[in-house]
């Protein structure tokens, strides 16, 4: 019996001692050798003092942290708002489809900012460069772009357009320049189909003679608000609509638009003259028209 209370105390102790909680290490035997310590050039490692590191550290009071994490994600914010809506500037060397955007054939570089036409890519059809700061059109600028089709130019502020900048593009169908400053056009592909320089300072001494006379699939002419002394003759026989309204123009020609050794020559598809806005009367010159199929809008008395 007392064999068995003895045992029994045994167990009792030792299982107080398997519980009782680890004892602590002694600070000052802790050697930080033994540690992979950070490397901050404010705090000397060699001569610290653990138990008085509590101290040490500046802990800040939980409002005013809370208040520093708030200001610091304010002003986070707004410079990236700063960043994302800035003026956009081009930056020289970057990639045209970077700079501007490319969907399949097609080159969209409206109100981008720049200053010269950027290097296109070999299968570029359509090019869109409107409301820039274009101030001239470099032969180099569309060089061994074969297939370029339309070239949109609205809105820049044109006024050189090197003569062989569009001569050698043999599938162009659709030159667009209006509210450019450009005095004098270049020489032109043939396979144009729609031309359009509004709203510039053409004079008749920057067409040359015959300038539109080649241009079989020509239908779409618009010279209006120039600085036009006469209509550019001759016209191609496939134009439909011719407008020259807001120029110079003081008179006409009876072959301007008809064959005066030919009375039975009509040109039918010559439907839409614009000739409002010039100083010309037209009541002056009823030989002029009869060939077409309506007359010339414009001046009558």
């Amino acid at each position: 019996m007392v064999l068995l209370l003895v045992l029994q105390l045994a167990l009792s102790l030792l299982g107080c001692c398997m519980c009782a909680p680890p004892k602590a290490p002694e600070v000052d035997t802790l050697h930080l050798e033994n540690y992979d310590l950070v490397e901050d050039e404010d705090v000397d490692w060699e001569n610290l003092h653990l138990n008085s590191y509590e101290e040490a550290y500046d802990y800040e009071e939980p409002d005013r942290a809370v208040r520093n994490r708030q200001g610091w994600r304010e002003s986070k914010l707004r410079a990236t708002a700063a960043q994302l809506f800035r003026p956009f500037r081009p930056v020289e060397g970057m990639p045209t489809c970077l700079l501007c955007v490319c969907v399949s054939t097609s080159v969209y570089c409206d109100d981008s900012n720049l200053d010269q036409i950027p290097p296109l890519p070999r299968e570029t059809a359509y090019f869109y460069a409107r409301f820039n700061r274009i101030e001239r059109v470099k032969t180099a600028d569309f060089a061994n772009i074969n297939s370029l089709q339309r070239v949109d130019l609205t809105g820049n502020q044109i006024s050189e357009v090197e003569a062989n900048a569009f001569r050698d593009l043999p599938g162009l169908r659709e030159l667009m320049l209006p509210d450019n400053r450009l005095r004098a056009l270049p020489e032109l592909p043939a396979s144009l189909q729609l031309i359009d320089v509004r709203n510039n300072l053409l004079t008749s001494a920057g067409i040359r003679p015959g300038a539109f006379q080649d241009m079989t699939r020509l239908g779409f002419l618009y010279l209006s608000h120039n600085q036009l002394d006469f209509v550019p003759t001759p016209l191609p026989e496939g134009l439909h609509v011719l407008h020259l309204q807001y120029n110079n123009i003081q008179s006409l020609q009876e072959d301007t638009f008809c064959n005066r050794n030919d009375l039975t020559y009509l040109r039918r598809a010559l439907e839409d003259i614009r000739l409002d806005g010039n100083p010309v009367n037209l009541s002056r010159y009823p030989q002029a028209y009869f060939c077409l199929p309506r007359l010339p809008v414009g001046r009558l008395q």
